[in-house]
């Protein structure tokens, strides 16, 4: 097992994360947890989805600001829950389906939790130059449990006690239990649940939350490992080491996130840079 990361691998470093010095675009709005509880157990599922016009007719005397007239019903073209799913997750064929579903109907879309694609991906890639840097004999990279019941658990139901709603439909979507206290910016991991804070991703987002390098090691097996919970190694029993030979690399996309990044009251993300991008870096 190899706990440090792979030997030459990349680590974590402000000159691999190319968008520092860009802007996002956000919308946010702040809500009293009371408003959106209902009768449940405190934990809420939240996703976003945006919608077009139904029909697009070109202009035939097409001018530079209206080419075209779009019109008819509003029809969701795209949706949003756990970082990365469509992206990553759902299969080229059925990905637009997914984005017009609703997270009720996800049961269609199962298989490419239990069976995913991205670990063996990782594995053909990237298995034989591992193999050669640790001088190692691993068989494979990827996780060989299946159904794959961590992910399962992950992206479709929550994990009973931290992030499962009241009434268990397995559908993706973020989910966040209202009860557990937030914490302060000094206080919070990077890593959320996985980094013993039960706060964090993917109990909810925070702004601070690493999520590329959470869902990569949770695809890659993390969870067959023991997690600290309270700072106690806690098994959770949904797969075991020996299924997941890499499970406890911290991989990791290189770009570093942390709360620190971050303003520490409403809305959080930072205040916009100004000027070009040439303007930026020479600042």
């Amino acid at each position: 097992r190899v706990d440090g990361g792979f030997p030459g691998g990349i680590t974590q470093s402000a000159d691999n994360d190319d968008l520092r010095l860009k802007n996002v675009t956000e919308l946010a709005i702040e809500v009293p947890k009371a408003c959106i509880t209902g009768d449940g157990n405190g934990t809420i599922g939240t996703w976003t989805t945006a919608s077009l016009p139904q029909a697009r007719i070109l202009n035939p005397n097409a001018t530079f600001t209206r080419p075209e007239v779009n019109g008819g019903a509003l029809t969701q073209v795209s949706r949003l829950g756990n970082p990365l799913v469509n992206e990553l997750v759902i299969g080229l064929k059925d990905k637009d389906t997914f984005s017009a579903a609703k997270p009720a109907d996800d049961a269609q879309f199962a298989t490419y939790v239990t069976h995913p694609s991205l670990p063996e991906l990782l594995n053909i890639l990237f298995k034989d130059a591992v193999n050669s840097t640790l001088g190692a004999n691993l068989a494979t990279l990827a996780p060989t449990h299946f159904p794959r019941t961590d992910l399962v658990t992950a992206f479709l139901t929550g994990f009973p006690g931290v992030n499962q709603l009241k009434t268990v439909t397995p559908s993706e979507m973020l989910r966040l239990n209202t009860a557990i206290p937030a914490k302060p910016v000094a206080q919070q991991s990077s890593f959320g649940v996985a980094g013993d804070d039960l706060a964090g991703f993917p109990n909810g987002r925070r702004p601070g939350d690493d999520v590329v390098d959470i869902a990569l090691r949770v695809v890659m097996g993390r969870l067959c490992y023991p997690i600290p919970v309270n700072g106690t190694d806690t098994d959770l029993g949904l797969c075991q080491p020996a299924d997941a030979n890499v499970g406890n690399v911290p991989f990791t996309d290189g770009a570093p996130v942390n709360a620190t990044m971050m303003d520490d009251s409403f809305p959080y993300l930072a205040p916009p840079l100004s000027g070009s991008g040439t303007d930026m870096v020479s600042e």
